[in-house]
Formats: structure tokens, sequence, C-alpha cells
């Protein structure tokens, strides 16, 4: 009876809520296109890994490199035909840990399925979720030596894909093997990658099996949350840098991920006009809540920081992008009891690109930045304006004006890795947290 009554309190104790486990997503890369249209930064030649953007993929693997923000003992993925104008069939699914460039630790890749299924086709316009998936190498979720790790997520298209859905500015190199070339995502060589890539191709979240709690904070809007200026490879995006300060704050009880494009728009184009003929910036940011927000797991936190390509490339009103928040805040508080949104105010484009530098734009992003300071709709406001503007000149301050990743002096309107860092270290943490 005494043995009993222990593995009795022994398996009630793994029942509680200290062992209770939720999914969450760990990573995103907010899907849009087709290829090639998006705005990808150091993009190399891809005119032999894809010879036909029309055809898209053919017959081949892609290697892609992904940094989990936390890491489980379960993992599962999301590809996504969006964007397609056919079904895709992915087979050949591998998950492991990346060695260096294309290569892959020996012994850690892990083969996803289907439910059940080998291979998975994925209808044009929809998204599939795999079967979950044990990590064979993540032995305590908390190891700090998997803290800053990558994932190498690789499969195989078959036939053709047709036109692909992509995250146009990863920041990341990734890998493609050439068109014809076979499945060969179980392989742990980087040998059958000679491809290199700085873009994302239909992989768009990665979920981990996490401790219940775990509250996910989703960085939504353009390019500025997606990165532009900043080192390649380097993850120091001001969601990146954000992470790594709720990490040492809180460990893993916070998430973030990022759901910025490149060029994204808040309220436009309308979703028939996208549909009809898309642009480089990706769908209108209100019409993208449910895919990159809402179908996520573990959403607790949203902070949405967009506008300045309304004003510089479609030339809206101010009044047009307000309407656009308060439509988009509204439907997110309803599909998501409970969540916080926080808005960030846009930095300067003063004196920049012709488009987003005119004294037209600028007076519509203060505009738009005195709204988001004093609205209601909104459960806080993280001032990035205040901490790069140089009230001098109405422009970025200088010291966050030269480029990072491609180099050269800046374009004036994307902070580079030290705007970003100083961006992310303005963010009060009890604030977002409520800790």
């Amino acid at each position: 009876m005494k043995r009993l009554a222990i593995c009795v309190a022994l398996l009630l104790s793994m029942a509680s809520p200290a062992f209770a486990q939720q999914w969450v997503a760990s990573w995103t890369g907010s899907a849009h296109g087709p290829y090639p249209i998006g705005n990808p930064t150091a993009q190399p030649e891809l005119k032999f890994a894809f010879p036909a953007p029309e055809q898209g993929a053919r017959d081949q693997s892609f290697r892609l490199i992904v940094k989990p923000d936390v890491w489980g003992t379960q993992a599962r993925i999301r590809l996504s035909n969006a964007f397609g104008s056919k079904p895709v069939t992915f087979d050949g699914v591998f998950v492991g840990l990346q060695e260096s460039g294309a290569a892959v630790v020996a012994g850690t890749s892990t083969p996803l399925l289907f439910n059940g299924q080998k291979s998975v086709a994925v209808p044009a316009g929809q998204s599939v979720l795999s079967d979950p998936v044990a990590l064979p190498f993540v032995k305590a979720p908390a190891d700090p030596l998997l803290r800053g790790r990558k994932l190498s997520v690789s499969f195989h298209v078959a036939g053709e894909s047709g036109p692909m859905t992509w995250h146009a500015k990863a920041l990341q190199t990734s890998y493609v093997s050439p068109p014809g070339s076979g499945s060969k995502g179980g392989e742990d060589s980087e040998a059958a990658f000679p491809f290199s890539t700085t873009s994302w191709y239909f992989l768009d979240e990665l979920d981990m099996s996490v401790a219940s709690g775990t509250r996910l904070i989703v960085t939504f809007g353009d390019s500025i949350t997606d990165g532009t200026g900043t080192t390649i490879n380097g993850d120091d995006r001001w969601p990146d840098v954000l992470s790594r300060r709720l990490h040492a704050a809180y460990g893993d009880r916070f998430v973030v991920v990022n759901q910025g494009i490149g060029g994204n728009q808040v309220a436009g184009p309308a979703s028939a006009d996208y549909a009809a003929k898309p642009i480089a910036g990706g769908p209108a940011a209100v019409t993208r809540l449910d895919r990159d927000i809402i179908s996520l797991p573990g959403v607790a936190t949203v902070i949405w920081m967009e506008g300045i390509n309304d004003f510089g490339a479609a030339n809206a009103s101010a009044e047009t992008v307000i309407e656009g928040y308060k439509q988009g805040v509204a439907h997110l508080r309803q599909k998501i009891p409970g969540v916080k949104i926080f808005a960030a105010t846009l930095t300067s484009a003063l004196n920049s690109t012709p488009t987003h530098g005119r004294p037209e734009v600028e007076a519509k992003r203060q505009a738009l930045n005195e709204f988001l300071r004093s609205a209601k709709d909104f459960d806080g406001v993280i001032d990035f304006d205040a901490v790069t503007l140089d009230p001098a000149t109405g422009e970025v301050k200088a010291v966050f004006q030269p480029n990072s990743s491609t180099g050269g002096p800046g374009d004036k309107l994307h902070p580079n890795r030290a705007g970003y860092a100083a961006m992310a270290n303005a963010i009060d943490l009890k604030a977002i947290t409520g800790r």
C-alpha cells in the first residue's frame, strides 16, 4: 500500500500545473509574395536556383535556418501555400540542429509527418501544421547551451510548386538544392545545398511545447520591425534585442516572435487589389491579422509599429491609417480576449527616400504619433521616436544611420544595429509584461 501511495502521489505531481505543457509559437516569418515580389536584403542572384519564378521550385530541397526564441522537447511547423496558384506537395521534411552553414549536427535530424504521412499536398491559399515531433537533442528546454542556437528545417518540393509563398527579408542565410536534384532533407552534409538565399520559403511558423503559462509577444509591422539595415545573420533586429532582455529578466516565461514585412502598410492595399496585383510590401496589416497573429498559439501581447509606408508609398492620409489601427485593434480584442496591445511610435523618415522623406510625410507621421501617444485604444505606448530622433535636424540620429547589413551611409529611414538596440532597450519590460 505504501508503494501504491507513492506511485499515486507521483502521478498526481506529474499532472500538476508545474508539469503542464502548451504550444507556443517560437519563430515566425510572415508569409507574403509570391516570389520574387518582396523586399529582400543582400539576396544572391537566384536564377540558377529558381530559373522560372512562375514554375517556382522544381523537384528540389530547401534547408531553411531559423532561430527559435524558446526551445521545447517537442516541435511542429507550419508550411504555407498562402500565395500559391496550385497545390504544393512537400515530402522529406526534417528538423535538426544547425551545425554551420547548411550542415546539420549528426544525430539530430528528425523526420516530420503530416497526419501520420511522410508527404502532404497543401492546396493553394492554405497552410498545414505538421504532427508534433520529439527533439532528441533537447534534454532540458532551459539548457543555456541551446540559447541562440538555430534549427534547420529541411523539406523537398515534389514536382513544380508554381508561385512560391515566401518571406523575402529573412536577414538570415538559408540554402537550396539545384532544380531536379530530388529529396535531400535527410542528409546531414551541406554538399546537396550549393545555393544560398537570404529569404525563407513556404515555412511561416515553428511551435514548441513549453511550460504552461508561457506568454507570447508578437511584434508586428513593416521593415523597421522586419529589421532592414541591421546585421545579416546577427539577430540584431529590435525584437531580437527585446527577446534577449526578456529572457535575461524572466527566463523562458515570455517568448517574442517577429511578424514584420518590409514595405508593409496598415491600410493598403485592399485584399482584392493584392490578390490581383501583389506588391512588395505584402498584404495590408489589417487583412493579415488572422494568419499572422490570431492563429498563433499562446498570444498574450502585440506590439504594433507601422504607417510610414502608407504615407510614403501610398500617400494615404493620417486619418486612414488611424482608422486602420482602430479596426485592427478591435479585431484583435474580439478574437483574443484579454490580449494586451501596445502601439510604438514611428521613427523619422525626414530627408530619406524620395517617397518617404518629404515634409508632407513628416507631418502625417507626427499626426499619427500624436494619436498613438494619446489614444485609449491601446494598453500602452512605446516611444521609439523619442529615443531615435535628432531634434536639431528632425532626422534619425546620425549615429543610427550607417547601414549595418550592406554597408554605406544608410538611407535615413531604417535604423542600424545601434538604432535597433536603442529602441529595444527603451522598452519598459514591466509595462509590457505586467511584472
